[in-house]
């Protein structure tokens, strides 16, 4: 790689020095060296359209053991609100100096399927302030003998986030008794909640007097129940509510002779699998069946399994349903690399973007793509795991997708130093993982940023 750094520097004639750009791409960069982040977290100015930067940016120890220890609130803030944080470092925020983090910390402490510490519940248990024994109260994790001491707090609103039946059940009468005599309203509420008895389940009603209820919401229910039998379910084909017939159509326990003459009518949008391919959809009997349907919502409620046989995904690979070919992209693992890519192509909704993180969406011969008139698939191009950088450089200056060709890491490395000087494309050549941490540091030098 040649020295550019004249250039950065500003020595020669036309050269610009984007600042904000060279900060805004070096916060998001992936590949950020802890000694880079400790000067970002220093800075007095960040760039503002780089909101909440720190809530979603990859996360080692060292990295979370930075903004633990920020003197920067808002810092600690975001950084509770990182899945990828790591559990062990982030867990000494639970005796962080402000209420306020400590608070959020207990009320994020199991989130994003993070593992708890040990003793950690504990300890935010005895905190000192109520805010965050609360939040730590409403735990579903906390020990029983924890949450019962927790019930005899001083707080009032501690004392009733603390209670639940199981802990109602097996506290001593004292503590009971106590309790019910509780002069905060807060309490008293919780209280009268665990005395008020559950509502018993109602008496099963006849199959047949539900089958002609006057209430399409009763009807509905025989219409998906299994325990209503198969011919007296089949009275409800001509119900004059559509999804009462919807809802039969379903049915696991129709042929799919009496599923095609019922008149039902499929609605726009997303709908709701029925019970059987949502407890049963994994299993492969079940999941050819559902596949093999003439009703397109049984079709596409199976394509939603993460997993399937490899001739079930054939055969709803190759569906006339555009949504049931979609559906099993969004969804499932096994989805042909082939489908991905064209659905990704041109589809419009929500979720097209996040298509291309499909298992099978990366593929050699994606560089085919690099001309293509469609700016996505020459997007796509980028994905080839065997394009080189003569693929990435032909790309950087697309004006469709060059910005993500600059971020690449195969850019050739003069031509990403290049790209920091010129202000269209230096917060991207910032935020490329393959910048050396030496020109990181030589970018917040010129930022005017301080060596920490």
């Amino acid at each position: 790689m040649h020295d550019v750094g004249g250039d950065l520097d500003g020595h020669g004639d036309g050269v610009h020095r984007p600042a904000e750009e060279w900060l805004g791409g070096l916060m998001v960069n992936p590949a950020l060296p802890g000694a880079v982040l400790a000067r970002l977290l220093a800075a007095e100015r960040l760039p503002g359209h780089v909101s909440s930067w720190l809530t979603w940016r990859p996360l080692d120890a060292e990295a979370t053991a930075l903004l633990v220890a920020s003197p920067r609130i808002e810092h600690r803030l975001q950084l509770l609100e990182n899945g990828r944080a790591d559990a062990d470092v982030l867990a000494r925020l639970a005796r962080d100096p402000e209420p306020r983090v400590r608070a959020v910390y207990a009320a994020l402490l199991g989130d994003f399927g993070r593992r708890i510490p040990e003793g950690m519940l504990e300890t935010l248990a005895e905190d000192s302030h109520p805010r965050v024994r609360r939040m730590v109260a409403s735990h579903r994790s906390l020990p029983l003998a924890t949450r019962a001491r927790l019930a005899g707090d001083a707080d009032g609103s501690v004392r009733a986030a603390a209670l639940t039946r199981e802990l109602w059940e097996q506290v001593p009468d004292g503590v009971r008794d106590a309790l019910l005599t509780d002069p905060d309203p807060r309490v008293q509420q919780a209280v009268a909640r665990l005395l008020t008895p559950a509502s018993e389940p109602e008496p099963e009603t006849d199959p047949e007097l539900r089958v002609q209820s006057p209430d399409p919401r009763v009807r509905c229910a025989a219409a998906e129940d299994p325990g209503v039998p198969t011919d007296l379910a089949l009275r409800l084909a001509t119900d004059p509510d559509d999804g009462v017939r919807l809802v039969l159509s379903m049915r696991e326990d129709l042929t799919e002779e009496q599923r095609s003459a019922i008149p039902y009518v499929v609605p726009g949008g997303y709908h709701t699998p029925p019970r059987w391919v949502m407890e049963r959809g994994h299993e492969p009997e079940v999941a050819r069946r559902a596949a093999a349907s003439g009703h397109v919502l049984l079709r596409r409620s199976i394509a939603m399994q993460p997993h399937l046989p490899g001739d079930v995904v054939d055969r709803l690979a190759g569906d006339e349903d555009f949504f049931v070919k979609l559906t099993l992209c969004e969804s499932c693992a096994q989805a042909p690399h082939e489908l991905v890519v064209e659905m990704y192509s041109y589809w419009h909704g929500l979720k097209w973007s996040f298509l291309r993180a499909h298992p099978n969406f990366a593929r050699p011969g994606l560089a085919r793509f690099a001309d293509h008139p469609n700016p996505r698939l020459r997007r796509a191009a980028l994905d080839d795991p065997e394009g080189d950088s003569d693929l990435v450089l032909r790309l950087a200056d697309d004006p469709a997708v060059g910005t993500w060709a600059v971020r690449d890491p195969r850019l050739p490395a003069d031509e990403l130093l290049r790209r920091l000087t010129v202000p269209a494309s230096a917060l991207a050549a910032a935020a490329n993982p393959a910048l050396p941490p030496t020109e990181m540091h030589r970018l917040l030098d010129l930022a005017g940023v301080p060596r920490v």
